[in-house]
């Protein structure tokens, strides 16, 4: 769980034993972690055999590299251990890079298992350097049996004591859980291409760490790299980040690609999704707009965080939820007796707390828990501290409707409102045009507009 101070915040694992790879059962020691039932110090999720050995093993490890590199400005690391998901039907295995500008994930699917499950939930899972090394000599003939948190891990090394792991939880990694659903819960699959043409093109992507902002445009059967987007094109920025897929060429099937609309004449840097199709899984990277940009900055929750109304659906949403494979909003709005909108915002809400994560694949929700509190997430973000601090201190004037005036030390800020949609005369709203979520000052004259009109209703 995370503990630590505010200024050295660090993510602290304990483990029966090490995870292994022996005698053809590759054993995944668990800590603590939320279940159905509640909070468990080694929770047990699954024991059976994996179908498909050479490419979970191959993923698996493809999923770890994610985890200790630092692909913008790159320098040795702390490795992070995975987040496990056991939601009945699946596994999922999540991890950011340590720059947060990768975010990786395995879903290893019911096609690809054949065994129990006991337990559905959510824990970190220990991956050291032996169970690398032993991941890497995994063939495609060899058998695999998985036990994740099996009873048969949960006795203590030789000398008695339990293995324990401290490494340090940055925010910004923590931020970007909170901002990654919220960004890819607007992606569409833009471009799909068979394992051949998924071959061609990602061992044709330009080596090193490429300068510019590059385009994947499909053509014909397949796609080819271009420095101007048109229809159906993904952003590409970094295709260096990628690399942890060439390893598991070998067994695609398909390649898909999924991000948000874009036209010939958007220049504007997108964040973009990769999933590579396995025999009965699917790994998936989300890479940032940019490679200098993490996933922490986007402020994509910001409108979600600055809510109440949306904290208490989400508090109320939160208990209605089952470490679901996909959770259906429709359902959840008819079983909470909320709309659409509301539903939405307390799943964004949901989202910050690690609750929520979204399926490009499946274009859906998924409950799992990560070990932090929303409030901390909030706490973090300094857009949002910001503007809390301008609507209390009365620096927030509405002189028309829809029209705000956010006074800033000897400066002065026009906030106009559009709807739904909102645009500042600071240089923070000049240069990304709401691309990078509403600056301090949308946010603040936001929070003073819907209390005015909270107050209004109560009378």
């Amino acid at each position: 769980m995370a503990s630590g101070t505010a200024t050295t915040p660090v993510q602290k694992y304990s483990y029966a034993r090490p995870s292994s790879l022996d005698g053809g059962l590759l054993g995944l020691s668990t800590s603590g972690g939320t279940t159905a039932a509640g909070p468990q110090a080694r929770p047990r999720f699954f024991s059976g055999l994996l179908t498909e050995a050479a490419p979970a093993a191959a993923a698996l490890l493809a999923l770890a590299d994610v985890a200790q590199t630092r692909y913008y400005q790159p320098r040795p690391t702390t490795m992070r251990d995975p987040v496990v998901t056991c939601n009945g039907d699946r596994l999922r295995m999540e991890s950011f890079s340590a720059c947060c500008g990768v975010y990786g994930r395995l879903d290893v699917l019911q096609p690809a298992l054949d065994g129990e499950v006991h337990e559905r939930g959510t824990t970190n899972v220990d991956v050291n350097g032996p169970l690398r090394e032993a991941l890497a000599r995994v063939g495609t003939g060899d058998p695999l049996h998985l036990a994740v948190g099996a009873e048969e891990l949960a006795v203590t090394t030789l000398d008695g004591a339990v293995v324990e792991k401290k490494v340090p939880l940055p925010d910004r990694w923590l931020r970007g859980f909170a901002e990654l659903q919220v960004i890819t819960s607007g992606f569409d699959l833009r471009a799909e291409v068979s394992g051949p043409e998924a071959v061609r093109f990602l061992r044709g992507l330009p080596g090193g760490r490429s300068r510019g902002r590059l385009w994947a445009v499909p053509a014909g059967r397949g796609l080819r790299i271009s420095s101007r987007p048109g229809p159906g094109a993904v952003s590409l920025a970094g295709p260096d980040r990628l690399r942890t897929m060439l390893p598991l060429l070998r067994f695609a099937r398909a390649l898909r690609a999924y991000g948000p609309a874009v036209t010939a004449a958007d220049a504007r840097p997108v964040a973009s999704a990769w999933e590579l199709e396995l025999p009965g899984m699917r790994y998936v990277l989300t890479l940032s707009p940019e490679p200098h940009r993490g996933f922490s900055g986007e402020g994509a929750v910001l409108d979600a965080l600055a809510t109440e109304e949306a904290a208490d659906d989400a508090e109320l949403l939160g208990a209605l939820l089952s470490f679901e494979a996909r959770v259906e909003p429709d359902l959840l709005a008819e079983r909470a007796g909320i709309d659409a909108r509301r539903t939405r915002a307390a799943l964004t809400q949901l989202g910050t707390a690690g609750r929520v994560g979204y399926d490009t694949a499946e274009a859906g929700f998924f409950h799992r828990e990560l070990p932090y509190d929303p409030e901390r997430v909030a706490a973090m973000n300094p857009r949002l501290r910001d503007a809390r601090a301008l609507a209390g201190s009365g620096a927030v004037r509405f002189t028309g409707p829809g029209l705000a005036v956010v006074e800033t030390g000897d400066r002065s800020r026009q906030v106009r409102f559009s709807g739904d949609r909102a645009s500042c005369t600071c240089p923070w709203w000049a240069e990304y045009r709401g691309g990078r979520g509403p600056c301090k000052h949308v946010i603040a004259a936001r929070l003073v507009r819907d209390a005015a009109m909270a107050e209004e209703g109560t009378r």
